[in-house]
């Protein structure tokens, strides 16, 4: 197998990476460079035709991308530990947290980095606006959050699973672009040091 994605800040490669980690599976990396625009280049449309990162190539040839996608495939061919989880109501908990974090905390963080950095001005045509409009969104968010965590140690439950990763990516994606956790967050901010503090976080 052979893992095509970018260094960090990019979030999703950062998803599998850790994954990867937590897994202990050693697979080949490439770097696709999203600034020089690697990811849009013919060569890699024939691995995903949307032009995004990353992509997991399998030993067939044949190529899967989205970064949970990728993650349920390790999860299938490396069950231990199990990181989706044990029995039919833990994964649809995994579940509806993933869903959960991407809609109402990665999509807000996207759209304050598409339409309000400077790094991405060129790429788009920006609604600073609406970018800015996320914001109070995201704090709610947090503060939801930070009540639900307070009865437990991970986000889906007692244990670390994709839930925490995708939340993890999230988060320090934010935090790069200037979206951080309010101080009032407490039981987030002690969560977010729990999962940092694993080995695979450095991934």
């Amino acid at each position: 197998m052979k893992l095509y994605g970018d260094q960090n800040p990019a979030p999703n490669p950062r998803r599998v990476r850790i994954f990867l980690a937590e897994k202990n599976i050693e697979v080949e990396h490439e770097r696709v460079s999203l600034r020089e625009g690697a990811h849009k280049t013919p060569e890699f449309l024939e691995k995903n035709s949307l032009g995004q990162v990353p992509v997991l190539e399998l030993d067939d040839g044949s190529y899967i991308s989205e970064s949970v996608s990728i993650c349920r495939y390790l999860e299938e061919t490396h069950p231990q530990p199990p990181l989706f989880g044990r029995d039919a109501k833990d994964k649809a908990l995994i579940d509806m947290w993933c869903r959960r974090i991407e809609l109402r905390l990665m999509i807000p963080i996207a759209n304050i980095w598409r339409h309000t950095h400077p790094l991405t001005a060129a790429l788009l045509v920006q609604y600073k606006d609406f970018g800015e409009s996320n914001r109070p969104r995201i704090d709610e968010f947090y503060l939801w959050l930070n009540g639900e965590l307070e009865s437990r140690d991970f986000i889906a439950g007692d244990d670390y699973s994709i839930a925490d990763i995708v939340a993890l990516t999230a988060i320090d994606f934010g935090r790069m672009i200037g979206v951080d956790i309010p101080e009032s967050s407490t039981v987030v901010w002690a969560w977010h040091a729990r999962v940092s503090a694993r080995p695979s976080a450095q991934a």
